[in-house]
């Protein structure tokens, strides 16, 4: 009798840590601003999922989209606070938190998406992502926005001169602005969620952005016009609490940042794919896509403004950046 009550009393222990084992698991947040089918929501999907398997499901990655938890400086500051513990984010609002990114963002630095990848996935991109401890993040992973484009509800943008006098909504990025207007933009900086009212309502003529946002959006919705001007590289990048990471164990460190690793790669494929497909798929949609746009003029025009640039982050940093191999 004593062995029989021994026993159930075993299986009961047992029972009950296994059910303790099977609810173990950290929750933890991470939000984007664009939609699910985009190149950012198959990045933290990705993430997600792979966490799950490299932890055994001990941590769980909630996924939030279109900026259902706010803008991306809004999680940004989330992240920073500790109140979210990951966001993934262009890097519009960055350098508000990490001003060394500000390079990243000069106009015309990279070459093609080629380069770009290059560069952040080597030594300078690396190096940046340290810069992110000091104001309480880990920084997983650059990933990508893809090039940028202009679109407006008003005229096709063939050269700079064109975009004089248009208002157009901006990213919450000091470089972003400073260049705009030396193209004789009118800046409106604005957080993505609002921005399709914002065009809808005509508060700004047009946008830019990488055609994977264009079209995840719906801008064709609300833009007539789309110029292939590529103008800045976008990257993107996961953030984590640096704090929420120090706690995690060495394997687990290891797991979520092979995981981003995992995820930049579906991201970066996504964007191939939507470059690939973008300009068809919005022609159908409505939009006169321009493609032979003046580059070099807008270089030209832009030549003041880089000026300003090699003063602020030094001519040597940017040449190792543009003539990075």
């Amino acid at each position: 009798m004593k062995l029989k009550r021994l026993a159930a009393g075993l299986v009961l222990v047992l029972g009950l840590g296994m059910a303790c084992a099977a609810f173990a698991q950290t929750a933890m947040k991470i939000s984007i601003s664009t939609a699910q089918n985009s190149h950012q929501g198959v990045a933290i999907d990705t993430f997600a999922k792979e966490v799950a398997a490299r932890t055994n499901g001990r941590y769980k990655i909630e996924t939030f989209y279109n900026g259902s938890l706010g803008g991306e400086r809004e999680s940004i500051e989330a992240v920073q606070l500790g109140t979210q513990e990951l966001a993934f984010s262009s890097t519009g609002p960055v350098p508000n938190f990490v001003p060394e990114t500000k390079i990243l963002d000069v106009p015309f630095l990279f070459r093609d998406k080629a380069h770009a990848r290059a560069v952040l996935d080597g030594p300078i991109g690396q190096d940046l992502l340290t810069k992110f401890d000091a104001k309480g993040f880990k920084a997983l992973a650059w990933a990508e926005n893809g090039f940028r484009h202009m679109t407006n509800s008003k005229r096709d943008i063939k050269a700079p001169e064109d975009l004089k006098g248009l208002k157009m909504r901006t990213m919450e990025n000091p470089v972003h602005i400073a260049a705009y207007k030396g193209l004789g933009i009118i800046t409106t900086p604005m957080a993505f969620p609002e921005v399709f009212t914002a065009l809808q309502q005509g508060t700004v003529d047009g946008q830019e952005n990488p055609l994977s946002v264009i079209m995840s959006a719906k801008f064709a919705q609300v833009q007539k016009h789309l110029s292939l001007t590529g103008h800045v590289y976008s990257p993107c990048i996961f953030l984590m609490n640096k704090a929420a990471f120090d706690k995690l164990s060495a394997a687990d460190k290891t797991a979520f940042l092979e995981a981003a690793k995992v995820a930049v790669k579906a991201n970066r494929d996504r964007v191939d794919q939507d470059d690939a497909n973008g300009v068809k798929e919005l022609r159908a949609q409505g939009m006169t896509v321009i493609e032979n746009v003046d580059k070099a003029k807008f270089v030209s025009t832009l030549a003041p403004v880089n000026a300003e640039f090699e003063k602020q982050f030094g001519k040597a940093n940017i040449d190792k950046i543009r003539n990075f191999k």
